[in-house]
């Protein structure tokens, strides 16, 4: 297995914003907010960790009406993206964007209807402080609805995957996608970690080649 090489916890150059908005992500959007829904029971407001440029919130709110989303990061060019975006889409009434930390915010203790994110685990070196934050602030009953990179096995197997994901990017890109899958997590440590919170072993699943996901009902 490849050993975690962490990548810079923030992207926070107006490079690598623009690069990463630019980046496809349409089909993952769409599936990631597909699922999410079908978890939600349709309590607000809902909690978006590490939003980026706020592709995912807004591929959910163009397919729920009623759900209102606090999009949250550190980086303020994502959140400048961010909120171009989303002013683009006719969507700044139901999503807010706010500069907090993954690893520790202010937000109370289960103020949360759901909380998602997407793609920001593997950005913190010790993801399990985000995992407590994230159970923290969701209410119980709420869902929480996490996805990332999966690391591979091998370099082979890295290669494999940016060639296959990112064969029409730019270099940077390519670069930035190889460096995520080397500093994303197994799913032994992903288990590890959500078991720590009381979560069993069957909330986290492996659901692309290059994906898991956690999906809980917050106990």
């Amino acid at each position: 297995m490849l050993d975690r090489i962490l990548e810079p916890e923030v992207m926070d150059t107006a490079e690598e914003a623009c690069n990463y908005d630019r980046m496809d992500h349409s089909a993952v959007n769409a599936s990631f907010a597909t699922e999410f829904l079908a978890a939600w029971s349709g309590r607000n407001p809902v909690l978006d960790v590490g939003t980026g440029t706020a592709q995912i919130p807004i591929a959910i709110a163009r397919r729920s009406a009623t759900i209102e989303i606090v999009a949250i990061d550190l980086a303020d060019h994502m959140l400048t993206w961010a909120r171009k975006n989303v002013n683009a889409a006719g969507l700044h009434d139901r999503i807010r964007m706010e500069r907090a930390d993954a690893k520790g915010f202010a937000y109370p203790d289960e103020h949360f209807g759901a909380v998602i994110s997407n793609s920001i685990i593997h950005h913190i070196p010790e993801p399990s402080f985000c995992f407590g934050a994230m159970h923290r602030v969701c209410a119980p009953g709420g869902v929480l609805f996490v996805r990332d990179l999966l690391r591979p096995a091998d370099r082979t197997a890295l290669d494999h995957l940016v060639n296959t994901y990112a064969a029409g990017a730019n270099e940077h890109q390519r670069k930035m996608f190889a460096e995520s899958l080397h500093a994303a997590l197994t799913l032994d440590e992903v288990l590890a970690m959500v078991a720590n919170l009381g979560y069993a072993a069957d909330t986290v699943r492996q659901t692309t080649d290059r994906h898991w996901t956690w999906t809980a009902t917050r106990n």
